[in-house]
């Protein structure tokens, strides 16, 4: 089940243009109406319903250099991601992306909508590369919520499970695994657009700046 109808989910304003109607800190400067309002944030427990499914943004082409830095950084030995002469001899004919630097390309393209405001990763299952991915080859991920439950140990967060799949620019589904991290609370988080997630306070433009 896909709600794009969700605006809170995504993030949109309300008519306001406050999200949430509670995210801004508004302040006025001689009429023009400046004021600090918040970026995406992440979504947080609350905010995760089962069988929803996000399209994550900004497909990520996959580069030559992808490959053999991180085959090298992770001494990955096997021929078929750095010998192209050894690789040209095969049933691919040419050189195929280490399917770890897959696995973790799509958990990142996946963070924005799933785990920004995660505790911990819990595990990861149900790994399956479905085709191989090459050199050139731009990848799009999504994931769908499959469960969520209360943590019966930290009252701050929540267990999410999702699946996630990338697909390449055919539509090819390439890879499919569920993870499951535990998810901070929104009421625990406090998040505001004078301090963001990440941010010291006193830092950039202030409530005050704007009065």
């Amino acid at each position: 089940m896909v709600r794009d109808g969700d605006a809170h989910d995504r993030g949109e304003s309300d008519a306001s243009g406050e999200r949430g109607g509670s995210d801004a800190d508004a302040a006025t400067d001689g009429g023009t109406d400046r004021r600090l309002v918040a970026g995406w944030e992440g979504r947080y427990y609350e905010d995760f319903a089962v069988g929803d499914v996000y399209k994550h943004p900004y497909g990520r082409t996959v580069t030559e250099t992808d490959n053999v830095w991180f085959t090298n950084l992770s001494m990955n030995l096997n021929p078929m991601h750095f010998n192209e002469a050894y690789a040209a001899e095969t049933e691919f004919g040419e050189r195929l992306v280490d399917g770890t630097f897959v696995i973790a390309l799509a958990v990142g393209m996946s963070v924005i909508d799933v785990s920004a405001n995660a505790t911990a990763n819990l595990g990861y299952d149900e790994i399956r590369h479905h085709a191989p991915v090459f050199h050139g080859d731009t990848l799009f991920a999504e994931s769908e919520v499959l469960d969520k439950r209360e943590s019966d140990s930290r009252d701050r967060v929540g267990i999410v499970t999702t699946e996630l799949r990338a697909y390449n620019q055919n539509d090819e589904l390439v890879l499919s695994l569920e993870r499951t991290p535990m998810v901070l609370k929104r009421s625990h988080a406090q998040p505001s657009a004078a301090r963001p997630t990440g941010w010291p306070a006193g830092v950039g433009t202030q409530p005050e700046d704007l009065e």
